[in-house]
């Protein structure tokens, strides 16, 4: 663990939350400035997590840029933040997309003003919140630190979707909050439970590397208590993630949230739930995680399938995007649970790139929802003739997210499956059939929204503006870039795999011959 003098990584999640506090403090005079500096502040964190990139070591200590401050000593809790190589790739995405999503989201609080009675600072500044508490949940080595944020992200998420969202934004937003607060109070037990565990050979503390170490040496405690407090976590982790069978608060929170706000969500907060099972869940709990290993990879694989079914009979565009993410996130967490180098450097590739192409995929259809009115797939026909980049970006974005050969979701799939079949040959060849499923899903959307004459009313929908283009371009050229070159994010993700792989203590299996002979 490296020490730095300068506090890079609070400067990087007080940025946007000083910026937050700016826009809020605007006088009524000045609101009209409360997104360009919404925008200068997300660019100014974007800048700076760049700087942070180039800076890190990836063959060097496994968590960089250190920074650990006495916070409550009678807890035995730090302020402590680390960056490694996962959390990295996640903080790089979150920077990315939300200087993007502010463009995409440029007059969504406009639209929803009348109703909301809300304005952009308050919108923006939403915004810069979420991100600020999501960085602090990608850097925090304290677990009280980390459950703190984690649970605090609740609240201006449920504003976001309650505050400027469609005709069913109050439900939506209750049903989004009460879901993940009652996983946050199974974490939290969990949480008081681990503290009293590390009592038992000294002084009680949450710094997660003090408590992992603990783990490794079996030190802990009792491997009974150990298995239900990993449940604690893990049940918080999939309700956020979510893992089937609890994400049934997903689909309405993503169609009734602006698209920005959807992405945001989707793309960005739901991936602290992933990253959490591979920090927290396998590091702290390495025994317990092999003993639920086949449970999770079952209802990964369930999620998988149900997502890419229930996908292809939606009906509303922007749920059936909804549903494709479900069937995304079986793939990252079967990738996390297989524990294989493989499986897990390409689930946390997977994280990134699925951020990318959710992104584009569901703002792409956004811009074309707003412009004729319905979400309705049966009402659309023909785009492509009167929309012909607005159509071409669409069908990129949709064959990275069924993770077409040459788009970043193909690389991370590839690895997730061959990390998987190493160990779980039947899980494996299962979820292989959702790549069959997600052709079928992306292309026939496709082909009923924007091939065939031009339907009535869709005469008139205009093609993609410079400011949408400014928004959709990056996207696609990162599926691209990723998609032929993904060794940036694979130099930084590979040593931490396999730093956590040897914390607890699983190795890849051998390689066998066509035999079965190792």
């Amino acid at each position: 663990m490296t020490e730095n003098h300068f506090p890079w990584l609070t400067v990087l999640w007080v940025l946007p939350l000083v910026g937050a506090a700016a826009v809020l403090l605007l006088p009524a005079t000045s609101r009209r400035i409360a997104k360009p500096i919404a925008l200068v502040v997300s660019v100014a964190v974007l800048v700076l997590t760049v700087v942070l990139a180039f800076r890190f070591d990836a063959g060097g200590a496994q968590y960089q840029f250190v920074e650990s401050h006495s916070w409550i000593a009678a807890f035995g809790t730090r302020y402590t933040l680390g960056l490694d190589g996962i959390a990295l790739a996640l903080v790089l995405l979150t920077a990315v997309l939300v200087p993007l999503l502010l463009l995409a989201g440029w007059n969504d609080a406009e639209k929803k003003a009348d109703v909301s009675g809300r304005g952009a600072p308050t919108y923006v500044a939403l915004i810069l919140l979420v991100e600020s508490m999501v960085i602090v949940s990608f850097t925090a080595l304290d677990v009280l630190l980390f459950y703190i944020f984690f649970e605090a992200m609740l609240i201006p998420m449920y504003f976001l979707i309650g505050g400027f969202g469609g005709p069913g934004k109050s439900a939506a937003a209750v049903k989004f909050l009460l879901y993940n607060l009652f996983g946050g109070l199974i974490m939290l037990a969990a949480v008081i439970g681990l503290y009293v565990m590390t009592t038992r050979n000294g002084p009680g503390t949450f710094d997660f590397q003090t408590i992992v170490a603990s783990a490794a040496s079996g030190e802990l405690g009792d491997p009974g208590v150990l298995k239900a407090l990993f449940l604690g976590f893990m049940f918080a982790f999939a309700v956020k993630a979510p893992l089937w069978p609890f994400h049934t608060w997903l689909p309405g929170a993503a169609v009734e949230s602006t698209p920005a706000t959807a992405v945001l969500m989707m793309a960005v907060v739901d991936k602290v739930g992933t990253f959490a099972m591979l920090r927290y869940c396998l590091q702290l709990f390495p025994d317990a995680s092999k003993y639920f290993a086949p449970l999770i990879i079952t209802l990964a694989v369930v999620g998988i399938v149900y997502g890419a079914i229930l996908a292809i009979g939606q009906t509303d565009v922007m749920r059936l995007i909804a549903y494709t993410s479900i069937s995304h996130f079986g793939f990252i967490i079967l990738g996390i649970f297989a524990m294989t180098s493989q499986g897990q450097a390409g689930s946390t590739l997977y994280m990134v790139n699925h951020g990318i192409s959710t992104a584009a995929l569901f703002l792409i259809a956004g811009f074309l929802v707003s412009r004729r009115g319905t979400r309705v797939i049966a009402d659309f026909g023909g785009v492509q003739k009167v929309a012909p980049i607005l159509a071409g970006t669409f069908l990129v974005a949709g064959l990275a997210t069924m993770s077409l050969p040459g788009l970043a979701p193909f690389v991370s799939e590839f690895l997730v499956l061959i990390g998987t079949y190493t160990r779980y040959h039947v899980a494996a060849v299962i979820a292989t059939t959702a790549l069959v499923l997600s052709a079928l899903y992306i292309l026939w959307m496709y082909q009923r929204i924007m091939t065939g004459p031009v339907k009535k009313g869709n005469e008139h929908v205009r093609d993609l503006i410079p400011r949408e283009l400014a928004v959709v371009a990056p996207l696609i050229a990162a599926l691209i870039f990723l998609g032929v070159y993904p060794k940036p994010i694979l130099d930084f993700v590979t040593p931490a795999v396999d730093h956590t792989l040897s914390t607890i203590h699983r190795q890849d299996p051998a390689p066998t011959d066509a035999h079965g002979e190792k």
